[in-house]
């Protein structure tokens, strides 16, 4: 049985806000603590990266309605937005690179939970979480163990951290299709394509562009094939 279920939809708003504050108030400290200690830029920007995609499962999980997802993504797009120009989080902006990709992210955020969050949620919560822990494994891993390079417009990535990407994507659309009807064989022909597309789409994006396009082909791309099958 899905465990969302169970869940009430009657949740007091204050303690789903409470919840997310405390949620995002531990992954800035988390990345402020990072940073003071002089760790790796990268690292620091994935925590934040992973740890704010993570608010749409438990926004998901505490059913907060959709205009208050929606206020809260459109606050963060302007928030990120304004960062890019004045440096308002400095931790997201300091690895060497100056684009729009923190917007783009907070963008598809709000572009998905607009769309899908009444009827469709889990198909937003497969895009963001695809994006947030797919590319941030990513980032991550092809960091660390990337020995097998390759650049396309200026960015460079390397094979294991693609392959970290589309495993990452294929185990976290495969956990979401378990959290809400159990995971089938068509699952697998689902989850395989719309990874290895998310995976391809990361690699060559330019720009940060993946961020909204990794997000948005991911939701729409799971849900097209979850009819077909």
């Amino acid at each position: 049985m899905p465990i969302f279920s169970d869940i009430s939809p009657t949740n007091s708003l204050i303690i789903q806000i409470s919840a997310v504050a405390v949620w995002l108030g531990l992954v800035f400290l988390a990345s402020e603590i990072l940073h003071r200690l002089k760790q790796d830029p990268e690292l620091v920007r994935k925590v934040v990266h992973i740890g704010t995609g993570n608010v749409l499962l438990i926004a998901w999980w505490l059913h907060i309605p959709t205009w208050l997802c929606t206020i809260a993504g459109v606050t963060f797009s302007a928030i990120a937005l304004a960062s890019h120009h004045t440096n308002i989080l400095p931790m997201l902006n300091d690895v060497g690179r100056k684009t729009y990709g923190v917007f783009y992210y907070a963008l598809s955020i709000t572009i998905l939970v607009a769309l899908l969050w009444d009827s469709l949620p889990e198909y937003a919560v497969i895009g963001v979480m695809v994006m947030s822990w797919g590319d941030g494994m990513a980032a991550l891993i092809g960091k660390r163990f990337g020995k097998h390079t390759f650049v396309y417009m200026g960015n460079k990535r390397s094979f294991e951290g693609s392959f970290a990407m589309f495993a990452t994507s294929f185990t976290v659309i495969l956990c979401i299709f378990g959290l809400t009807h159990g995971i089938f064989a068509s699952d697998l022909a689902i989850a395989l394509p719309v990874a290895a597309i998310a995976a391809i789409l990361e690699a060559f994006s330019p720009g940060g562009t993946d961020n909204l396009s990794v997000p948005l082909s991911s939701a729409a791309l799971s849900y097209v094939l979850q009819l077909f099958w």
